[in-house]
């Protein structure tokens, strides 16, 4: 199973990938979505998002500035306000 990920800023889609897990810098505190998430909207602060292609993978660094995360049936969306 994969989880379908996208990055978009205003300025362009930064990438739309099924990837294995993402890590997402969260307000609260970091957080990883995986296939099959619970629901959940959240903002995210300035920070690294990690992604990971497969499970022993070693994660992807992408630096975002802000945003909002949502996870709902299709995957994770990130609406950042810019990304690296």
């Amino acid at each position: 199973m994969a989880l379908h990920f996208e990055l978009v800023t205003p300025e362009r889609l930064v990438r739309s990938d099924e990837v294995y897990m993402v890590t997402v810098p969260g307000t609260e505190g970091d957080f990883a979505v995986l296939e099959g998430h619970a629901p959940l909207m959240a903002t995210i602060r300035d920070g690294n998002v990690l992604v990971q292609m497969t499970p022993n993978a070693a994660p992807e660094t992408i630096a975002v500035r802000g945003g909002l995360a949502e996870v709902n049936a299709r995957g994770l969306t990130l609406l950042a306000e810019h990304a690296d």
